[in-house]
């Protein structure tokens, strides 16, 4: 089983890499599967499952910076 990647404790500038790097790699995801079968079908739904908690972690990072709240982080 894959290790949960934890994203409050990730600095901003690793997160705009690991974003870069998700895009990119939907990108490319996404023109294989243009001209073949891809292998693994869910690897577009991880990606931008991947996508969207980076984005969601930067806003929420940005309306605390705002709002001058402080990020808390959220246990489920």
């Amino acid at each position: 089983m894959k290790k949960k990647i934890n994203l409050t404790e990730k600095e901003p500038a690793e997160l705009t890499k690991m974003l870069a790097e998700s895009r990119e790699e939907l990108r490319a995801t996404r023109f294989a599967a243009a001209g073949a079968r891809a292998k693994d079908s869910s690897t577009l739904k991880k990606n931008r499952a991947t996508v969207a908690r980076v984005l969601t972690e930067q806003g929420r990072r940005t309306r605390a910076a705002i709002t001058g709240t402080p990020v808390t982080t959220v246990t489920s």
